[in-house]
């Protein structure tokens, strides 16, 4: 197989895509970007992605991956924060924006009828106007002809759980840089020369942004699926001999659900490294994963400021439950106490570390904030966990995530992690809402399985057992549906709102 990118019937092989990069950073040069502008690029998974990415690169710019399910005024907050100068989106998400960030030029690239069909886009929203329409300013320009120039990595802005999104910028990378960057990459995710990559999981994130750009640089092939769908995914990894994928648990969730005489059409031979992150992934699910795919699975600990930090094997995990894994080559960890103190094994505090081969970052805007999140040379994201005497991590829960009730830290992880061993229950969110008596309470919002009764009094009788008696939650709700980012990972935040109208989010 020549192809370099796959997207649905297109197929572009690697003499084609050098030219329309070429002609991607033309046309990109031709409105003015440059070294050190911003790129912001309000897509769903689509080729125009990746070779927009790889364009920007070339003349210095940095991209700005967007999360298109945000809000018109979410979206103009990073637009506006990051210092873009520039966005390029499918037709009918620059056409959702109105007049969000009018001080941003603006262009759309119609959107491919694979993603018109996943996502149900009436067609009439999916053909920009011709003055918006980047095909024409494609064909008008000219090819980039000079030499790359060093780029930063892509910029993400962090989930914004509480307060704003905090904007991620990394440097460009001389050689040396990239190399050891190259290293982490296979150690952690496998990459290697001529990988053929399945992106499946969004590319405004962070681990699948970097999984699919890496194939392309490292001489390989991305094949890009318009949506996750659990078969297409089985029959696009032994149609297009796919090594490696990036997933999220909710993907697992849904793959394992299909019919054992389904999965045994597909021989998924090909496939050498499936890893997963973004989100807890239930031990019931890890293990039938690991029952199916054997010692492909790998799963690792990392965050958008600290990039990878841990790696896991199936065999480790399976050896240790629930764990993240040791610290990757040169990393390092450490726990902490509310106070400062570094913490034995055993003992669960506050996550600092580095990885000093991954390169360093600021928050755009906010040098404060990137003051208060070092210590000792290390950096915190908020979460929370303990290392045991073998140095394998176990992660509990995010700082900001626990609940205090009475004076007492609660941590929701926990207590979704026993959720998730209870017959009938898909998945839950646990979170603080306010209690008169004790500040704030714990509420559990449990999605069912498909068929399943559930009820809060069955669901505390079955915690009761698992958890101590203050963790009980004291608001049960029976969900419909939990709400989720594209990777899977539930967005507490809208949750919380319900209840805590007026608190910072």
């Amino acid at each position: 197989m020549s192809e370099r990118i796959v997207f649905g019937q297109r197929r572009i092989a690697a003499a084609e895509m050098e030219d329309l990069v070429a002609r991607h950073a033309g046309a990109l040069a031709a409105t003015g970007l440059g070294v050190g502008d911003t790129l912001a690029l309000l897509m769903r998974n689509d080729a125009e992605f990746a070779l927009l990415s790889m364009a920007a690169g070339r003349l210095g710019a940095a991209v700005l991956a967007v999360n298109w399910h945000l809000r018109p005024e979410e979206v103009a907050y990073l637009l506006e924060d990051s210092g873009a100068c520039l966005l390029i989106g499918h037709a009918d998400l620059v056409s959702s924006l109105g007049t969000a960030a009018p001080g941003v030029a603006r262009f759309a690239v119609t959107t491919a009828q694979e993603l018109v069909d996943a996502y149900r886009i009436p067609a009439a929203d999916a053909v920009p106007p011709a003055s918006l329409d980047w095909r024409m300013r494609l064909a008008a320009a000219r090819p980039w002809q000079g030499a790359p120039r060093p780029a930063p990595q892509t910029m993400l802005y962090t989930s914004g759980t509480t307060g704003r999104p905090k904007g991620v910028r990394r440097p460009p990378l001389d050689a040396a840089g990239q190399r050891r960057v190259a290293a982490v990459m296979a150690y952690v995710f496998g990459s290697r020369p001529g990988m053929r990559t399945l992106a499946v999981a969004p590319m405004y994130h962070g681990a699948p942004n970097a999984m699919a750009l890496s194939s392309l640089r490292g001489g390989g092939a991305l094949v890009i699926m318009p949506r996750f769908d659990a078969e297409a995914t089985l029959a696009a990894i032994d149609a297009e001999s796919i090594t490696h994928v990036f997933m999220v648990p909710t993907m697992f969730v849904r793959m394992l659900r299909l019919p054992e005489a389904v999965r045994a059409r597909y021989t998924l031979k090909s496939l050498e490294w499936l890893v997963h992150g973004a989100a807890p992934c239930p031990p019931e699910v890890k293990r039938a994963m690991i029952d199916w795919l054997g010692e492909r699975i790998y799963d690792y600990y990392g965050a958008t400021e600290l990039g990878p930090i841990t790696r896991v094997s199936a065999a480790e995990w399976l050896a240790r439950p629930g764990t993240l894994g040791r610290a990757v080559p040169d990393a390092r960890i450490a726990i902490y106490d509310e106070a400062g103190k570094k913490l034995p094994a055993g003992a669960t505090g506050e996550i600092y570390a580095v990885n000093p081969n991954y390169p360093d970052f600021t928050y755009h805007n906010l040098p404060d904030k990137r003051a208060e999140a070092g210590r000792d040379g290390l950096i915190t994201c908020g979460d929370v966990g303990y290392l045991d005497a073998e140095g394998y991590l176990f992660l509990g829960d995010r700082r900001r995530d626990m609940v205090i009730s009475g004076g007492v830290n609660i941590y929701p992880a926990e207590i979704e992690a026993a959720l998730a061993l209870m017959p009938g229950v898909a998945d839950s969110a646990v979170f603080g809402i306010p209690d008169a008596e004790f500040g704030e309470a714990v509420c559990a919002h449990v999605l069912p399985l498909p068929g399943a009764a559930l009820d809060a009094q069955s669901i505390r009788a079955f915690l009761r057992d698992k958890v101590a008696g203050y963790k009980l939650p004291r608001v049960v709700e029976i969900a419909q549906s939990l709400p989720r980012e594209e990777s899977g990972k539930i967005m507490k935040r809208k949750l919380r709102e319900l209840y805590w109208p007026s608190r910072p989010q």
